[in-house]
């Protein structure tokens, strides 16, 4: 019994990471048109309330979109926008954004 539960907890943390494929940068790139009026050509912000998606992690565009998509995580515009976004989508707008490399430099 102990191993079927250990099983079964092992499933749950693993089975969400399964969608988490790598996406095509190319095609990010071309898909990212629409997101360009509010997160910039390159991933960073044009506007106060929409965050920097250049640099973040893959993973995390991922499960944020995918969020939006299912209705989990909601706003005004990502929502809509999110909605009839394939996986494949996802994966590829994800491994745009996560493929610019970010500069920080510590404060003097």
């Amino acid at each position: 019994m102990r191993i079927l539960k250990l099983t079964a907890a092992l499933f749950l943390i693993i089975s969400p990471l399964q969608w988490a494929q790598a996406g095509d940068i190319e095609a990010g790139k071309i898909k990212s048109a629409q997101c360009v009026v509010c997160h910039g050509q390159n991933g960073i912000s044009t506007m106060i309330e929409a965050p920097n998606l250049a640099g973040q992690s893959e993973i995390y565009l991922q499960e944020q979109l995918l969020h939006y998509r299912s209705g989990k995580r909601s706003h005004q515009v990502m929502s809509i926008i999110a909605k009839p976004l394939s996986d494949k989508d996802i994966n590829d707008l994800s491994a745009w954004y996560s493929a610019f490399k970010i500069e920080v430099t510590m404060p003097k």
